[in-house]
C-alpha cells in the first residue's frame, strides 16, 4: 500500500517548485466520436454509431421499477461530442435560437496542417439575438462528469461489464487517463493549484470572450477567461494564474493530515461564450480541439509501512458514498430526458385520407397530382 503524504503545493519547498508541476489533457474532445451504436428506442433499427464508448454511461439504476429491462437497456448516453448541449441564458434564449445552437463532431481536413488532421474536434452553433443585450451560452456535456465512476470497458451496445482484478487496481476511475501520458476524459486528480489552463481552438473572428468551466472536490465552480476569439485560423489561449508564486520560499506552507483525504481534483463543466451587447449578434461558429491543465500536485506518493486504506477503509466508503450522490444526480436528469423523447411525435406528414394518383384529385400548377406533388 502506498503512503500519501498530503502537502499542499505550496509546501513543497524541500526538492523546489517546479519539481512537481505536471501537464495535463483535461479532456481531448477528438477521442469523443461515435464509435458504437445504441438503440434510442425500441423500434430502432439503425446502424449509424451514435455515442462513445469509452464514456458511455447507464442510466437505468434511476429508472423506477414501472420499467421493463428492454426499456431499461436504452437508457444510455456518453461524452459523443454531438451529445453535447448548448444552454443560454435569458437576453439569448428564444425559440429560433434554441432550436439552431448546437453542437457537432466537425471533421478536419486530412491535408491540414495540424497533429489532429483528419481527426474530428468539437464544433459549436450559437444562434444570438440582434438586439443590443450582452448575450452567452454555455457549452457543456450532456451529464456532470462524475469524478468517482469506476473503471470498466463497454461492450459495444454500450453495456457496462464488471470490473476486471486489474481495473481495480489501476485506482483509476472511468473518466480519468488511460495512463500519465493519455488525455483524461473531462477528470485530473492529485490538482494542488493549478498554474496555468490552456485551450486549442479554432477562431473565426468573432469578438466574443471564451471562458473555461471547471469544478472542484469542494464542489466550488470557476470560470477563467480565456481571452477573446477576434483571430483567424488555430490557436492555443492561455490562463496564466496571476496568484500563482513560484517562489517557494514567499508560499505559505500548509500541511495537511496524511489519512484519510481522498485525491483532490477538477472536473471539465463545459466552455463559456459571452457576447457583449456592443457586438453584433447573430450565428457564432467555433471549434475546440482540447483543454490542458499545468499544476502543482497535491499529494506525493511514497511507499507507507502500514496500509491505511486496507486496515480502515475510510477513503473507500467516502468515495463510495459520493459515487452513489453522482449516479443520482445523473440518472433522474437523464430518465427524464427519456420519457420526454418516448412522449415526442415521430409522424413527419399526415396520412393522406384520398386514394394516391386518382383522377378526383387536385391539379398541382405543375400537372402533378397532390399525392404525388408529396
Amino acid at each position: 500500500m502506498k503512503k500519501t503524504l498530503v502537502l499542499s503545493a505550496a509546501a513543497m519547498m524541500l526538492v523546489g517548485a517546479n519539481s512537481f508541476a505536471k501537464e495535463s489533457t483535461l479532456i481531448d474532445f477528438s477521442l469523443l466520436d461515435a464509435d458504437i451504436t445504441v438503440k434510442m428506442s425500441e423500434n430502432d433499427q439503425g446502424d449509424k454509431p451514435n455515442e462513445n464508448k469509452r464514456t458511455v454511461m447507464d442510466y437505468s439504476i434511476a429508472a423506477g421499477a414501472t420499467y421493463d429491462q428492454a426499456q431499461r437497456d436504452l437508457m444510455k448516453t456518453s461524452l459523443y461530442v454531438e451529445e453535447w448541449e448548448i444552454e443560454l441564458n435569458s437576453s439569448a434564449r428564444n425559440v429560433n435560437s434554441l432550436a439552431l445552437s448546437q453542437v457537432k463532431a466537425a471533421p478536419v481536413r486530412e491535408n491540414a496542417k495540424v497533429p489532429f488532421a483528419g481527426q474530428k474536434v468539437m464544433g459549436v452553433r450559437v444562434l444570438f439575438p440582434a438586439v443590443a443585450a450582452n448575450a452567452n451560452a454555455v457549452i457543456k456535456p450532456p451529464f456532470d462528469i462524475p469524478a468517482y465512476e469506476p473503471l470498466s470497458t463497454a461492450d459495444d451496445t454500450g453495456a457496462r461489464q464488471p470490473q476486471t482484478d486489474e481495473e481495480k487496481a489501476s485506482g483509476r476511475t472511468l473518466f480519468e487517463a488511460d495512463s500519465d501520458d493519455t488525455p483524461a476524459y473531462g477528470v485530473v486528480k492529485n490538482v494542488g493549484t493549478i498554474k496555468s489552463i490552456a485551450v486549442t481552438t479554432m477562431g473565426m473572428n468573432f469578438p466574443h470572450k471564451l471562458y473555461v468551466l471547471l469544478g472542484d472536490t469542494d464542489g466550488n465552480h470557476r470560470r477563467y477567461l480565456m481571452g477573446n476569439l477576434e483571430f483567424d485560423g488555430w490557436k492555443t489561449l492561455t490562463w496564466n494564474n496571476p496568484d500563482y508564486i513560484s517562489e517557494v520560499r514567499t508560499r505559505e506552507i500548509r500541511v495537511f493530515p496524511i489519512y484519510p483525504r481522498g485525491l483532490p481534483f477538477v472536473k471539465f463543466e463545459g466552455f463559456q461564450v459571452a457576447r457583449d451587447a456592443l457586438h453584433a449578434g447573430d450565428d457564432f461558429i467555433g471549434y475546440f480541439k482540447d483543454v490542458k491543465i499545468i499544476y502543482d500536485k497535491a499529494e506525493l506518493t511514497t511507499e507507507r509501512d502500514i496500509a491505511d486504506e486496507d486496515l480502515w477503509g475510510i477513503v473507500t466508503r467516502k468515495e463510495k458514498a459520493r459515487q452513489n450522490a453522482e449516479m443520482t444526480r445523473f440518472g433522474n436528469k437523464q430518465v427524464s430526458r427519456y420519457i420526454e423523447r418516448s412522449k415526442m411525435a415521430t409522424e413527419d406528414a399526415f396520412s393522406s385520407s384520398l386514394v394516391e394518383g386518382s383522377d378526383s384529385n387536385a391539379q398541382s400548377n405543375g400537372g402533378a397530382t397532390e399525392a404525388d406533388a408529396k
